[in-house]
């Protein structure tokens, strides 16, 4: 595994998102027929708050994000991607592992969606996670607090 780290998220950060967010989400979106160039980023924009937002870095270079939002009864992770040659390096796993661990001490069930058929589901259902619902485009999923 790369060297790697999180730092917070500023507002600076958003263009760099927005474009790894297009790249990432890409094959997914084709396959299910919502690519679209402008959306993809826009709607990145449109959510994105830096203040439960991390950089992934490798080597002190930008190399993803993810996010870790409040909410009534629990956490949502959100816009969780890492550049295409950093994916099964262990990375993303790593960044997981982090936050699920922060979650845990403060006692916060997770959260998330996935698209359908995205390869990402695979490692989130290696950490704990299970559905919870799914529509045609989306997999709903939570990670229960462990026992």
């Amino acid at each position: 595994m790369a060297d790697w780290g999180i730092r917070p998220a500023s507002v600076a950060d958003v263009e760099a998102v927005a474009e790894l967010r297009a790249i990432v989400l890409r094959e997914d979106l084709d396959r299910l027929g919502r690519y679209d160039v402008q959306r993809v980023r826009q709607r990145l924009r449109e959510g994105f708050d830096p203040a439960h937002t991390w950089v992934i870095e490798v080597g002190g270079a930008f190399a993803g994000c993810v996010a870790l939002r409040p909410a009534k009864d629990s956490h949502w992770l959100e816009h969780f991607y890492l550049a295409p040659h950093l994916q099964g390096s262990g990375i993303g796993a790593g960044v997981l592992r982090e936050l699920l661990e922060r979650c845990d001490r403060s006692g916060a069930l997770v959260r998330l969606n996935v698209l359908q058929g995205s390869p990402a589901r695979r490692l989130y259902e290696r950490h704990g996670f299970t559905v919870e619902t799914e529509d045609p485009v989306d997999v709903f999923m939570v990670r229960p607090l462990p026992q």
